[in-house]
């Protein structure tokens, strides 16, 4: 059964049926493995209905993708979780624009969105900017392929699924890799020691992302198979409430699922990413938008920069910016700080190259086509109209 159809049989969440506007991007999403997914049901108790993702990434969890909350609305818009809009009243005029770009509740996408610097850029643009938050990097890509977002944050893999459902993205920009964005999480009293008890255990991960890319990859460094195991295809809220309950033997996550379920006493860490993989965040676009609105992303990335850099001089007030959002006390949430990197870089053909982990994919037979990454490639012309000369710079 499908992940959506699969999630509604579980009772994992209230929402309606997801009625997706995108048939191939359902495609991908539910492509099916050797393996099916294990369906396991669970209780919700009220208590769980709290955890908000913050985001994705320290590259994940902290800048991006990721991006989401425990309570869903009703998904006629594809899989945006929640909208908040904090847009700027610029002008009467009919020809104002949006601006919809992911949102984030940790890092310098959060920076942006609480202090509004965006719309005051925008302003003079008469465009407006509406956030919006997802369950993971698939469900933001989903939502970029149907015109509903214009600005995604993601990690390396779930623009490649994106890719071979034929969504017309383009990549923008990345940024630096960061082995400590993802995290294998164990219960407390879990007898598994390291990745070679992982054979026959169940384990979650959201699919298409980067949590899926690590564990395949930590699996082959053990000579498994995701077959050895038994594969929970849930996204993060769901996998929470899940593992809470019991029913996960590995959960493969971010920040900051990983620090709330630890001072939870619920959990403990068992391995990050380390070695695993070497790609950091990317931002996408659609390729009409990047035709049409060369100046709106180079305002983006230039605004970005800016919150990356108060916020690498003001760790006190981030985390106090951040913490009404995520209920994570502000020195717990200087900690996770602490594991960020930072600095967006250009796209370079030796990216590109990194990138093409689509093919290690396709030989797994989780796409259902090879998939080219430089199809998602801009003209040097292109990225140089939008790209600021300081990631221009960045290698």
């Amino acid at each position: 059964m499908g992940l959506f159809k699969s999630l509604q049989r579980l009772n994992l969440s209230s929402n309606k049926p997801l009625q997706s506007k995108i048939k191939n991007i359902r495609m991908v999403c539910e492509y099916s493995l050797n393996t099916k997914p294990i369906e396991v049901k669970y209780k919700i108790e009220p208590k769980y209905i709290s955890l908000l993702i913050a985001a994705c990434t320290f590259t994940i969890p902290m800048s991006i993708v990721g991006c989401s909350q425990e309570t869903k609305t009703t998904q006629n818009e594809l899989s945006p979780i929640s909208t908040q809009s904090q847009s700027q009243t610029v002008s009467n005029t009919p020809q104002k624009q949006e601006l919809r770009v992911v949102s984030s509740k940790l890092g310098s996408l959060a920076v942006m969105r609480k202090q509004g610097t965006l719309e005051k850029s925008l302003a003079a643009k008469n465009f407006t900017v509406k956030w919006l938050e997802f369950a993971a990097g698939p469900q933001a890509l989903e939502a970029l392929n149907a015109g509903s977002l214009d600005i995604a944050a993601t990690a390396e893999s779930p623009p490649i699924f994106a890719q071979a459902a034929g969504t017309p993205l383009v990549y923008i920009a990345t940024t630096r890799f960061n082995g400590r964005a993802v995290y294998f999480l164990v219960p407390k009293n879990s007898p598994i020691k390291s990745v070679a008890d992982f054979k026959g255990k169940k384990i979650s991960f959201q699919k298409a992302s980067i949590a899926h890319y690590v564990l395949l990859k930590a699996l082959q460094k053990e000579g498994l198979k995701l077959s050895d195991v038994k594969s929970l295809f849930l996204p993060p809220p769901d996998a929470n409430v899940a593992f809470s309950q019991g029913g996960i033997d590995v959960w493969v996550i971010w920040e900051p699922y990983i620090t709330r379920n630890v001072q939870g006493n619920l959990g403990r860490v068992l391995m990050d990413g380390q070695g695993l993989q070497d790609l950091g965040v990317f931002y996408t676009t659609s390729r009409k938008f990047a035709k049409e609105h060369p100046e709106i992303i180079k305002v983006f990335l230039e605004e970005f920069i800016k919150a990356e850099d108060w916020s690498q001089k003001n760790i006190d007030k981030l985390a106090e910016l951040e913490t009404g959002d995520v209920g994570i006390d502000v020195p717990t949430l200087k900690t996770i700080h602490s594991k960020a990197v930072y600095g967006l870089l250009p796209i370079t053909d030796e990216v590109i190259k990194k990138q093409q982990i689509a093919d290690l994919w396709y030989a797994q037979g989780l796409l259902p086509k090879k998939v080219n990454v430089k199809d998602g490639v801009l003209t040097p012309e292109e990225y140089a109209a939008f790209t600021p000369d300081s990631i221009k710079s960045n290698k």
